[in-house]
């Protein structure tokens, strides 16, 4: 009987000692004689992220131009220049006010408040839409006008700011102009004026195209005291600005591809059914037919700016 039962029992395959193993694995992967209690667990994966940067921690803008990324704290440093390309982005009128003076010694024109003496509606009414610019870019009007040094000279500048309802010039800002020119008569000191604006508001009607000729009259008693009048023109400068204040300096500078005209691009290409390609109404192109007089880099126009007005105000220049 035990022979029988010894015959019967299957004897292992010596030629292939992995056969045990592989009969006695489990579908889960763990061998037979090894409870499941006993396996190894898998650890949890620790997900490996890169460090964030600058640029993603710190407040940025984007370059309209290659859309690169820049903080904030970089910008201000350089004085709003794309460090990749070059491109001059916008500046708001306060920043640029004080950044050009080395000393400011006052602020000129804030007893100006609008009014809406047309009652004028569009989508919105008009006071809404001064009471929304007011609360975007935290000032009262278009135009900032402040006093001060740049470096030995005595200034009066005045800077637009383009957030404000486009830069438009109504009432208030004819008034703070005429107050900044009239201020610079009389300290027969220069009057600089860096122009940003899509044209006259069209909220108040015949009394936003009235401060044209205010604006022009008021330049025209600094031409005939001797008093210099310089222009810079930023990015965008076109209508009603540009048909007075902005055009009747003694010395026009621009920055670097700044918009410039009267009339807007697409304005003047229905009028005369021609496309007009680039650089049309660029500063470039306004230099390379004599409206403007010389196109500055943002980095050199402080220099720029100081060295003519010493010489147009007989001055040492501090530099040379």
């Amino acid at each position: 009987m035990a022979n029988n039962m010894t015959d019967t029992i299957t004897k292992p395959d010596m030629t292939n000692p992995n056969n045990t193993e592989k009969n006695n694995v489990e579908p889960n992967g763990n061998t037979a004689g090894q409870s499941w209690f006993n396996r190894s667990v898998p650890g949890i994966k620790q997900q490996l992220t890169a460090p964030l940067t600058a640029v993603e921690t710190e407040p940025s803008t984007k370059c309209s131009n290659c859309h690169s990324m820049i903080t904030n704290t970089a910008l201000i440093f350089n004085c709003y220049v794309c460090p990749h390309c070059d491109h001059h982005l916008p500046m708001s009128a306060r920043e640029r006010l004080h950044w050009i003076l080395d000393q400011v010694d006052g602020e000129l024109g804030q007893e100006f408040t609008a009014k809406d003496p047309l009652r004028f509606v569009d989508s919105k009414s008009y006071p809404k839409r001064m009471s929304e610019a007011q609360e975007k870019t935290g000032e009262s009007e278009a135009l900032i006008v402040m006093y001060g040094k740049l470096r030995n000279l005595d200034v009066v500048a005045c800077a637009f700011d383009f957030r404000f309802m486009g830069g438009s010039m109504g009432s208030v800002v004819g008034d703070r102009f005429v107050q900044a020119a009239e201020k610079a008569l009389e300290d027969k000191v220069p009057l600089v004026c860096f122009a940003a604006s899509g044209g006259a508001r069209m909220q108040e009607g015949l009394l936003s195209l009235m401060q044209m000729a205010r604006t022009a009259a008021a330049i025209e008693r600094l031409r005939i005291a001797g008093v210099p009048y310089i222009v810079v023109l930023t990015n965008p400068v076109y209508g009603g600005v540009t048909a007075s204040l902005a055009m009747l300096g003694d010395i026009h500078l621009a920055e670097p591809k700044a918009m410039i005209g009267f009339a807007g691009k697409r304005v003047i290409e229905q009028t005369v059914r021609e496309t007009l390609e680039e650089p049309f109404q660029r500063a470039e192109f306004l230099l390379e037919h004599g409206v403007v007089d010389e196109v500055v880099h943002r980095h050199q126009l402080i220099d720029t700016i100081y060295r003519l007005l010493a010489k147009l105000c007989g001055v040492p220049n501090v530099n040379a």
